[in-house]
């Protein structure tokens, strides 16, 4: 097939075969390094990250396939269209090709040219395939091609070959062909007009590429990664529902709380939320300290299974049934009980720990009690200790479970820490509690209860944390 855009200048000639032959062996050592980065992408389909990065490897190993098949039939030339081998009449002998395997990836590029001057016709081999069409009939005219293309894109192919015959414009355009067999695929067409002498149209040639599966393998990239998109949009929106949800809940931490509003200043407070460094997910951790009608204080801390908005909200229903109920003069295992069935009677199932503490300005009792929870930890002197815990299982592990009570008895000065589990990265249990205690000779020396918290956070807040966690001190000024 000639390339040339005039009849009377000579067809370019072909590369050196070795270069195509060096062009050929780095894209297939590309390919194959391609196809590596393929097989190590997440294969999980349930991850839009992963769906989105095996889509990109798997157009790129299409891109490449073609690039090699290209490169091969540039270098071996177009597939001959062998003449049918019976007598026929000359003025109606057209060539035959032979129709490559169906698994050949040089199926996918074909070429044709029309003689305006002769109406001779000539296909390529691989253009029968590409249409699906017998290799035993005769190749379409221009008149004829149409009948082959999507009704939809006939008004585009038609665009094209008039400008390419009338105004000698270069062909560069897609279509869709219906084959025979009813099966659908994408042509992209390129080509140009070849003139004469006298500058008038003689013939026109083309090049026709099958890229169904490159367009396929791009529709699934932009779909994957629109779906990425919408995922990453999705948490984007989550987290932020479930931080200002947070927000709205918990009391304000960056300054020390002083309680009771009225009258002499009682406990100093300070809290702190720590997110967890591999979730973006807001997790369901509260602290808490309101003042009761009957002076006393409310001080509580908990952590509801699970990470995102419903989980915030859940946390957010649980610490408003937990105020009302202390408002109205519920002692702390009493409420444990009655959050407990609150969680059993929950359409969406949960598991929640908490502790909660009633402390009585006036004789500096604590009664407190805990539901599954890291006891909280009583500093004095220089020195730390665990409260004895009574008894308390999760909130929402088993109907109608009853919780004890304890009493501590506070002085001037001392520092009640309440914290959720996870507080102490990577550390858990006795471990993480000997930690905490080891911070008792920095809360001595600590003014405020701020300054205590600000301890905690410089210890802890800065490690890599699997879990979000939140730490509430306490400390007795009167």
């Amino acid at each position: 097939m000639p390339s040339h855009l005039s009849a009377d200048r000579p067809a370019a000639q072909p590369p050196p075969r070795g270069t195509v032959d060096a062009l050929i062996s780095q894209t297939r050592r590309l390919r194959g390094d391609v196809d590596a980065v393929r097989r190590d992408a997440p294969a999980d389909g349930t991850d839009p990250q992963g769906r989105w990065q095996r889509a990109l490897c798997d157009l790129a190993v299409h891109q490449l396939n073609d690039l090699d098949a290209h490169l091969a039939q540039l270098r071996d030339g177009p597939r001959p269209a062998p003449a049918d081998p019976a007598p026929a009449d000359p003025a109606t002998d057209r060539a035959v090709p032979t129709a490559p395997r169906r698994d050949s990836l040089l199926s996918r590029v074909g070429s044709a040219e029309w003689n305006l001057l002769t109406d001779e016709v000539t296909w390529s081999g691989e253009l029968y395939q590409i249409l699906g069409r017998d290799p035993a009939a005769p190749p379409l005219t221009l008149d004829e091609l149409p009948s082959f293309v999507h009704d939809e894109d006939r008004p585009r192919l038609t665009a094209m070959v008039t400008d390419c015959l009338i105004d000698a414009k270069p062909i560069d355009g897609e279509f869709r062909i219906v084959r025979p067999d009813g099966g659908v695929r994408t042509v992209h067409m390129m080509g140009e007009p070849v003139l004469d002498a006298y500058g008038s149209t003689a013939s026109m040639w083309a090049v026709l590429r099958d890229v169904s599966e490159l367009r396929r393998s791009q529709r699934t990239v932009s779909e994957t990664h629109d779906s990425l998109q919408h995922q990453r949009h999705l948490a984007q929106t989550e987290h932020r529902l479930a931080v200002e949800l947070q927000e709205s809940v918990l009391p304000p931490w960056r300054a020390s709380l002083r309680l009771p509003h009225q009258g002499p200043e009682t406990l100093d407070l300070a809290a702190h939320y720590l997110p967890s460094s591999t979730s973006a997910l807001i997790g369901g951790n509260w602290y808490d300290a309101l003042e009761l009608p009957d002076s006393h204080m409310l001080l509580s801390v908990g952590d509801l299974t699970g990470h995102g908005v419903a989980v915030t909200s859940g946390m957010a229903m649980l610490l408003g049934t937990l105020r009302g109920m202390a408002m109205a003069g519920t002692q702390p295992g009493q409420l444990m009980q009655w959050l407990n069935g609150l969680l059993d009677a929950s359409v969406q199932p949960a598991l929640g720990s908490a502790v909660c503490c009633r402390y009585q300005p006036e004789t500096r009792v604590l009664t407190w009690a805990q539901a599954g929870h890291p006891a909280p930890l009583l500093f004095r002197n220089g020195t730390g200790r665990t409260l004895a815990a009574p008894d308390g299982v999760l909130l929402g592990a088993t109907s109608g479970a009853a919780y004890g009570q304890a009493e501590e008895t506070l002085q001037t000065g001392d520092l009640l820490l309440l914290g959720t589990d996870g507080l102490v990265p990577r550390c858990h249990g006795t471990a993480a509690v000997q930690r905490l205690l080891d911070l008792a000779p920095r809360f001595d020396e600590a003014r405020t209860a701020q300054h205590c918290v600000r301890t905690v956070v410089e210890e802890f807040g800065e490690t890599e944390r699997e879990d979000d966690a939140c730490v509430l001190i306490a400390r007795v000024v009167s």
